[in-house]
């Protein structure tokens, strides 16, 4: 039997656990065909303290921890003493999950062995003009590389325009999920609306889930929900997250009592018990000159728990929704209004919306599925 094909996967985002669910993932795809090593960082920035590397006992992957300097501002982070030592090695594919117009992205690009696939993954979807000396590490970065992949359609529309991304071969890979962790459970929903004390017979449940901040949508949300309320349409409200709009959501919930919960410092790992006790999803993400929805996290994971989903058409929401939800146009208060009367007024649509959505998780964003596309791209680049 011949050994197994040699890949290092580096990111600053590996630092917390369930980021590297994609390594992970890409490692139980491979199976001896493919030996999977994850560089992190040691220590970085966290939102409430320093957040330190460390292995579980169930994960596959080699973990290589480096030191990082000026963490706290990555555009410019570097990493520290052993990336040399490490890239020197003889590996097949070094992915780097790295924006390739930072300088760790230079980096890599500079200490990687001519003979390694050097694979850049992106998530940029606005056409951008960088600043010195930002423009020079993308055109670096992208000479060396081998390949791309976007984690979306419109990453990829946005980037094929530019020379050093279209002179390379690409894959459109979305961002995966966990279809174990992220499912429906009736009983674990039932205990959910109980510990916040709603009625399981009560209004529908709609949900938030991500930054109270302008750009996701918030103010237009409460809006359009409030105006439901002066037409009689019952709901119950759901808010998870945190951000510079929280006195305003507070104050929202103030005004309509019992009706609405918000909860704040809810960890990754508590996100699928809210999620079940939603019976739709709002992403009303707006669109700014610089930023535009660039996948929707919680699309997928609302998707996985059997939860129906109401999305703007900004940046990548529309090509993560599909069919399986609906889209609304970002500004288009009237529309959003329709959508969510709607979707709250009429259980049946709920019920096909919730299997539509679960099956759309299951084809396209499951762990095994997005790891089995990315090692069919590596492969077609080791073998050119």
């Amino acid at each position: 039997m011949s050994a197994p094909r040699r890949l290092l996967t580096i990111s600053h985002s590996y630092c917390v656990r369930r980021n590297r669910e994609l390594a992970e993932a890409i490692a139980r795809a491979g199976g001896e065909k493919w030996a999977v090593t994850v560089a992190a960082p040691e220590r970085f920035p966290g939102d409430l303290a320093p957040i330190v590397t460390a292995r579980d006992p169930g994960e596959q992957c080699e973990l290589r921890v480096l030191p990082v300097r000026l963490a706290s501002r990555v555009h410019v982070m570097t990493y520290g003493g052993g990336l040399r030592r490490l890239l020197d090695q003889p590996w097949d594919v070094v992915h780097c999950w790295e924006e390739p117009y930072v300088l760790s992205a230079a980096q890599v690009a500079r200490a990687t062995r001519r003979d390694s696939a050097l694979v850049y993954a992106t998530f940029q979807n606005i056409a951008k003009r960088y600043p010195p000396p930002f423009g020079a590490f993308e055109r670096y970065s992208m000479g060396r590389a081998g390949g791309w992949i976007a984690f979306g359609t419109s990453i990829e529309q946005t980037l094929e325009r530019r020379p050093a991304f279209a002179a390379r071969p690409h894959a459109v890979i979305p961002f995966g999920v966990d279809l174990e962790r992220f499912s429906p459970d009736v009983v674990d929903r039932a205990a959910v609306l109980q510990r916040l004390g709603w009625d399981p017979g009560g209004p529908p449940v709609l949900g938030y889930l991500g930054r109270f901040v302008e750009s996701k949508g918030v103010p237009m949300l409460l809006g359009v929900l409030d105006e439901l309320h002066r037409r009689g349409v019952a709901w119950r409200a759901l808010f998870v997250g945190g951000g510079s709009l929280e006195p305003a959501v507070r104050a929202f919930a103030a005004r309509h009592g019992s009706h609405v919960h918000v909860a704040t410092g809810v960890s990754h790992d508590e996100v699928p018990h809210f999620l079940r006790v939603m019976d739709v999803l709002a992403a009303p993400s707006q669109t700014t000159p610089g930023w535009r929805e660039q996948f929707g996290r919680m699309i997928v994971e609302a998707f996985a728990c059997g939860v129906p989903v109401v999305g703007s058409d900004s940046g990548e929401i529309p090509h993560v929704i599909g069919d399986a939800g609906l889209v609304v146009g970002e500004r288009d208060r009237n529309d959003w209004i329709e959508a969510l009367e709607r979707v709250l007024s009429d259980a049946a649509v709920r019920i096909r919306l919730s299997e539509r959505g679960r099956a759309r998780a299951e084809r396209e964003f499951a762990w095994p599925a997005v790891a089995k596309r990315h090692l069919t791209f590596f492969q077609q680049l080791v073998a050119t």
